[in-house]
Formats: C-alpha cells, sequence, structure tokens
C-alpha cells in the first residue's frame, strides 16, 4: 500500500447527519457531529455505530479505523440525557447499558486498529467510546472522565469500569468515579492512557501520519494480537492461541516478510490467512 498521503474522500453520512463518513485507501474516519450538544451521543448515534462495525467486521482491505469529534469543543460530552426521560423503573437503565454493551463491543471487537482523536470533553458515554478504542490522542485541552456522581446519580456497567481500569488504571478509575473529577491530556498520557498530547491545530496531520504509517502493516498481526489483548491474562487458553499462532506462521505475509527482510526490501502485506 502507497505511503504517500491520500486524499480523503466524504461518505454517505449515518444517523441523520450525525455520524459523518470519510474515507480513504485502506482507512476510515467517523465524526461525531452534534456540536452543538457537545456531540453527546443518540440513539440513532449508536444504531448507526452499530450498522458501521457490523460492516467493518470483514472488510479486509480497511485496516484503520479513527473516531473523532466535531466542533472543536468535545470528542462526545457522553450520551443525549433527554433519552433518559422516560425512564420509570430501573429495569429500562438495565435495558440501556446492554445495549451500550452491545455498542462498545462492536467497536473493540473490530479487526481493525481503532484510533480515538480527542480534542476537548470526552465524558461518559464519550469516555466509554474513547475507551473502547485501541489508541488515543488527545489535544492539551482534553478532559476524561465519568462525573455522574455530581450530574445524574446513576452507575455504571461494570464491562465499562473494567474497560477504564485497562486503560487509565485503578487509582484514575477510582478518582473518576468517586470524586467525579475530570483528569487533564497530561496525566491521561503520563499513566499511557493516550499515546501522544498533540495541538489541536495539528489533529490533521497527525492523523494522516498515523494512516501512512498504520496502514501498510501486516493485517494478521494486528488482528491475533487483538484477540490476545481481549482474551486477557486470566483467560489464557493454550489450544486458542496455538491456533492462532499456526495461523501466523503458515501465512503468505510471513513468508513475505521473512523473504522481504532477507533481501533488504520493504514487504508488501496483503492480509490473507492460508
Amino acid at each position: 500500500m502507497s505511503t504517500a498521503a491520500q486524499q480523503w474522500i466524504d461518505q454517505p453520512a449515518l444517523a441523520g447527519g450525525q455520524l459523518l463518513l470519510r474515507r480513504q485507501p485502506g482507512a476510515v474516519e467517523v465524526t461525531f457531529h452534534r456540536p452543538e450538544k457537545h456531540n453527546a451521543f443518540t440513539d440513532a448515534m449508536y444504531d448507526g455505530l452499530l450498522a458501521l462495525t457490523a460492516s467493518l467486521v470483514d472488510d479486509t482491505e480497511t485496516r484503520v479505523v479513527v473516531f473523532r469529534g466535531g466542533g472543536g469543543r468535545a470528542f462526545a460530552a457522553g450520551n443525549d440525557i433527554s433519552s433518559f426521560a422516560g425512564f420509570t423503573t430501573g429495569a429500562h437503565g438495565v435495558a440501556y447499558e446492554a445495549r451500550i454493551r452491545q455498542v462498545l463491543d462492536g467497536l473493540s471487537g473490530l479487526p481493525q486498529t481503532t484510533l480515538a482523536v480527542v480534542d476537548g470533553l470526552c465524558v461518559g458515554g464519550g469516555l466509554a467510546v474513547a475507551n473502547a478504542c485501541d489508541l488515543r490522542v488527545a489535544t492539551p485541552a482534553s478532559r476524561f472522565g465519568y462525573p455522574i456522581g455530581r450530574t445524574l446519580g446513576n452507575a455504571l456497567s461494570a464491562s465499562l469500569v473494567h474497560r477504564c481500569v485497562e486503560v487509565f488504571g485503578d487509582p484514575i478509575t477510582r478518582e473518576m468515579l468517586l470524586t467525579a473529577r475530570l483528569i487533564d491530556a497530561e496525566r491521561a498520557y503520563a499513566v499511557g492512557a493516550v499515546m501522544q498530547v498533540q495541538q489541536a491545530d495539528e489533529l490533521d496531520a497527525f492523523i494522516d501520519g498515523f494512516v501512512i504509517t498504520t496502514v501498510p502493516l501486516a493485517r494478521l498481526t494486528g488482528v491475533l494480537t487483538k484477540s490476545q489483548l481481549a482474551e486477557g491474562p486470566h483467560r489464557y487458553d493454550r489450544d486458542a492461541d496455538d491456533a492462532r499462532l499456526d495461523i501466523a506462521y503458515g501465512s503468505a505475509d510471513f513468508r513475505e516478510g521473512v523473504s522481504a527482510f532477507l533481501a533488504k526490501r520493504s514487504p508488501a502485506f496483503g492480509g490473507s490467512i492460508d
């Protein structure tokens, strides 16, 4: 694949224009587009994300998926609170959280490398989506948290809490939830929750550079590594891991990698399993 910057091409929007899409070879970018509401998620946006992730699961040509917020003030400031107005029983909340888990499982289960580009507020549902991505980059003005203790007074599903622990660590997750404080980009970077702090006016160039360097990488390395990470150390299955290794070492990409290294040339990975 080309290592030169490609032209992004706008695609039909989803969720009535609340999810903007554009593509270039090997990459898809999704922009949450409700700037007047700090990109707070609606039911239509969640439906759009479900449809998008379903379309990408078997897409072997797309290697990178980028998520970002429009408007320059927020990645996403949680969920649209008006959607909670009709909740009259706890069962409504349980059903809602099950729906959110479905969306986040779709995001985290994507075979592509996913990047959350955070510029501004990244709280509540927005943080859940960012945490479901493989990697995060943030501007200096970005803030992260789950301030529900001073806003809605609800609780998160355990899967969201555990995922936040994986990304930010236990102490910061406790601070976010038990004190309702927001964490700045510097602290997020210090604990490895974001891979880089980038100035806002440099984000487009950063994304282009990320796509250029990531798209050509071996697809199987990414897919199989994400499978191992999803399994986690406490659910390690030797037979399952041997099966993954058999795929990797038996692949055309591995043979191409060895051949290219010995010939002192750049490999041309195809991503097929044979």
